[in-house]
């Protein structure tokens, strides 16, 4: 079996993160990570493969050339190989365009079974699996907090506000997991060495015989950028009278807060 994980790497969300003013994009020049939720997927995929010979783990990224890092790391974890679209036609894509560049590359590499996170912590979509599920004429199964693999079928649990819902699909299909999956394992210095040699093809909108001029049409069009404007002192209730209750409920009523 072949399960391909899409991760996206991310500003850090430990970092500051800034908005140029002049393209309305979130700067990306450095401290980029793969995203935690990425990740999970990742480690999902790598915990079937290890109690499954013969299942290749394969890692496909859509991002900017200082990527690399953080897809060697996925390498490092135990992914046996990975692909890199880069192409400075992507540079600012929607995710309209960029599920249907996933899709793309997911026909060039191959797959029986897609994982990928629900959503990520930059852009907070929450759409684009089941968008390149669409693409690919395939079952979509979204926000799983369990996932079972098998040999023809994938299934897994959607946890909603009142009742937990059993889902299942055929294979091949596209799967998105929530934080509730477990922690990703830690590359290892074996791991970590193993993926210095480990293949990454990094490739282009035109190996994929995509033409970015012919996709402009399906970007989000930005009208205006503005900074955030700066956070203000707040308000200070205390309880110097044994009112501090009431007008608490006040200001949350006045802001239409409860």
């Amino acid at each position: 079996m072949r399960i391909v994980v899409l991760v996206k790497v991310v500003p850090d969300t430990n970092a500051e993160r800034t908005l140029s003013l002049e393209t309305g994009l979130t700067e990306r020049a450095t401290g980029l990570v793969a995203d935690e939720i990425g990740e999970r997927a990742l480690e999902a995929a790598l915990t079937y493969a290890d109690a499954h010979e013969g299942t290749e783990v394969h890692v496909l990224t859509v991002g900017p050339a200082e990527a690399t890092a953080s897809i060697r790391k996925c390498l490092a974890m135990g992914a046996a190989s990975a692909t890199h679209v880069v192409d400075d036609g992507l540079v600012g894509a929607d995710l309209g365009l960029t599920a249907e560049v996933v899709a793309a590359a997911l026909g060039r590499v191959g797959y029986d079974l897609v994982v990928a996170g629900n959503q990520s912590t930059d852009g907070m979509g929450g759409v684009l699996p089941a968008m390149v599920a669409e693409h690919l004429g395939l079952p979509s199964l979204t926000n799983l907090a369990a996932v079972d693999i098998a040999d023809a079928e994938v299934s897994g649990t959607r946890v909603a506000d009142d009742a937990a819902v059993s889902l299942s699909a055929p294979l091949p299909a596209v799967v998105s997991v929530t934080e509730a999956l477990p922690d990703p394992r830690f590359p290892g210095f074996k791991g970590i060495m193993a993926a210095k040699k480990k293949p990454l093809e990094v490739i282009s909108l035109a190996d994929l015989g995509i033409d970015a001029d012919d996709l402009t049409t399906s970007r989000s069009i930005m009208l205006a950028v503005d900074a955030r404007p700066p956070r203000g002192a707040g308000v200070k209730i205390t309880d110097d009278d044994g009112e501090a209750g009431v007008r608490l409920a006040a200001f949350l009523a006045e802001n239409h807060l409860i």
